[in-house]
This record gives structure tokens, C-alpha cells and sequence, in this order.
């Protein structure tokens, strides 16, 4: 349900707004030089906190992506004119939307444009896990490889295993629909249990507890967002009640696990594996997780497709431009949603 503050209001830009792009957005920075007086990040490197606070300042419109954190200490120094937050991502977790109200400045996301490309990749890296795919590449790349033999590198067949799916939106069901092609099993978690038509739809069942999932997937793969409620959601009690031997998969957000203890679980061997793209303080990645050979890491690949960040880049204009005519942009962020 929306939160009962009524939305921040609309107002009209009198000449060009002035937006800042923290980081290059492939495809679309030539139209946004004609739409706005833009400033861009050629370096295409990570803002530091300064220059942040100082781009907020001087800006009508910010154009952040994952990488930034805006909490309510930046957004409370922001310029008067700061009044849109335009996020290149559909995820929002690392902006500070209750402060953002109380400035009464918008925030927008790019919901829906990454769906399929983190579903591809997701569904990659439940093949890749079991399959034990990243330690045959790097066998190969090493030269170590002496040919065929019926006992190198048996890994576990996906059909007939139960998938564990946490977070059944957008992303979740594109990664049901494909996973059923490989014969997997589907089991679910949400917050709000799906309609049955959407079920029988999707051929899914729903596990009213995380702890219920957990305890029956074979392979396990997050799609929630990071909340209070879902930080280190992955930690050892959960990885204790997992089936021996299980492969967890994770696209979402790094928060979501207790890495630590999935490293632990990997060691040991409680789990068989991992496919991760996504990372607990990014991009300082504890070196001992990536190094293991039952791991198959990537480097936050899930979105980077060209396609989908030029489709992406597309929304912001839209929504910058929605926001300088005076109009609710179509992509608004309800704050205080539950």
C-alpha cells in the first residue's frame, strides 16, 4: 500500500534543466546533451562522497546508479534546486527515500529493463554451478586438461531437482518460466503469495517460509531486494537448514548473504557450490570467496547488455523529461511502501 503522504509535488524547469550523470550511460549521453545542460562522468568511475555532495548542489536533476549511495546526510546538504533523483536502475535500496520526501524531491527508477538479461544470467549461473562449469574453464585456460575420462569433473544433473526461488516478481518468474525447460522443480517464496492462476501458470508452489524453501531446493536463488528485513537473509542458520550439498545462486544484491558464512559452507563442504554476480561492498571482493573452485563469480553482469542499458538510459530521459514539464514522471517511486 502507498504511504498516505501525498506525493511529492511536480514543478515546471524554466530553460534547460541541469542534470548530472554520475556515471557514462552507453548509447544515451549525446541526446541528453541536447535535452539538458548535462554534466557527465567521462572517467566513468565511482563519485567520490565530495563530489557527490558537491553534484547535488549544483543540480536539478541527479542521474545516479547502484554504485552511489545517496543516504539523508547527502540529501540533506542538496541544493534547493536538486528536486528529481532520476535512478539509472530499477533497484533503489541504496537511495535514502523517506529523506528524499521530506525534501519533497522525486525519485524515479527503470523498472522492467533488466528483466530478461539478470533472468539470462541467473538461469547461466544455476547451469554453471552444478555443472561445475567455471572450474573446466579455468582447467582449460591453465593447460591442466588431459583429456576425457568418465570421472573428471562430474557435477549434478538440473533435472529433476527443485529449484528454491526467493522473490517471485519481475525477475523471479522470468527466471521460473526459463528454469521448467531444464525440468527443474519450482518452489517459492514471496512476501505476498502469488494468485493461483499465476501459479498454475508458471507450474510453481509456494513455501510460506524462507526456512521451508530453504530446506527443500537443491538450488537456491535470491530475488529480493535488500531491506532491513532481508540483510544477511542468507547466514548460517539458513545455510544450516539447507540440504547438504545445495548451490546458491545470487543476482540480487550481495547484502542479501552472510558471506562469511557462505565461504564457511563452501569450504566445508555443507554447500556444493555457488554462482554469484553480486558482492557484500562492492567492488572490494573478499578474495578467498572468488578463489574457491566450487565458485562461478561474476562481475555484477546481470544488466550489462547493451540493450538494456540504452533502454534504460531512454526511461531517465523520459522520466527527467516528464519532470521538467511539470508532470509526474511515469516511473515515480512511491515512498513508505510495505
Amino acid at each position: 500500500m502507498p504511504h498516505s503522504d501525498p506525493a511529492p509535488p511536480t514543478r515546471r524547469v524554466e530553460g534547460k534543466p541541469r542534470v548530472h550523470v554520475t556515471r557514462a550511460l552507453p548509447g544515451v549521453q549525446p541526446r541528453m546533451a541536447e535535452l539538458y545542460d548535462a554534466r557527465f562522468n567521462d572517467e566513468d568511475r565511482a563519485l567520490t562522497r565530495d563530489e557527490l555532495a558537491e553534484a547535488m548542489r549544483s543540480c536539478d536533476a541527479l542521474v545516479p546508479t547502484v554504485t552511489d549511495r545517496i543516504d539523508a546526510e547527502l540529501i540533506e546538504q542538496a541544493g534547493d534546486r536538486l528536486g528529481l533523483i532520476a535512478n539509472f536502475g530499477a533497484g533503489t535500496d541504496h537511495i535514502d527515500l523517506d529523506a528524499a520526501r521530506r525534501r519533497k524531491i522525486i525519485v524515479t527508477n527503470t523498472p522492467g529493463v533488466f528483466t530478461e538479461d539478470t533472468a539470462d544470467i541467473t538461469l547461466a549461473l544455476i547451469l554453471a554451478a552444478p555443472r561445475r562449469l567455471s572450474e573446466g574453464a579455468t582447467m582449460m585456460r591453465a593447460g591442466k586438461w588431459n583429456g576425457w575420462t568418465p570421472s573428471a569433473l562430474l557435477g549434478r544433473s538440473l533435472r529433476g531437482k527443485t529449484l528454491g526461488i526467493v522473490g517471485m516478481g519481475r525477475i523471479g518468474q522470468a527466471v521460473a518460466h526459463r528454469a521448467r525447460a531444464f525440468g527443474l522443480d519450482i518452489l517459492y517464496h514471496n512476501r505476498h503469495r502469488l494468485p493461483e492462476a499465476v501459479e498454475n501458470m508458471l507450474v510453481v508452489r509456494y513455501a510460506a517460509d524462507v526456512s521451508e524453501l530453504l530446506a527443500q531446493s537443491d538450488i537456491v536463488t535470491l530475488h529480493c531486494p535488500a531491506t532491513p528485513q532481508t540483510r544477511r537473509l542468507i547466514d548460517a542458520d539458513a545455510i544450516a537448514g539447507m540440504k547438504d550439498g545445495a548451490y546458491l545462486v545470487n543476482t540480487a544484491r550481495g547484502e542479501l548473504v552472510d558471506e562469511d558464512a557462505l565461504l564457511a559452507a563452501l569450504q566445508s563442504g555443507k554447500l556444493g557450490g555457488a554462482g554469484l554476480d553480486v558482492y557484500r561492498g562492492e567492488p572490494d571482493v573478499d578474495p578467498a570467496l572468488v578463489a574457491l573452485p566450487n565458485v562461478t563469480p561474476l562481475p555484477h553482469l546481470g544488466s550489462a547488455t547493451w540493450e538494456g542499458r540504452v533502454a534504460a538510459g531512454e526511461k531517465v530521459i523520459a522520466n527527467i523529461r516528464f519532470w521538467a514539464d511539470g508532470h509526474r514522471p511515469p516511473d515515480q517511486v512511491l515512498t513508505g511502501l510495505v
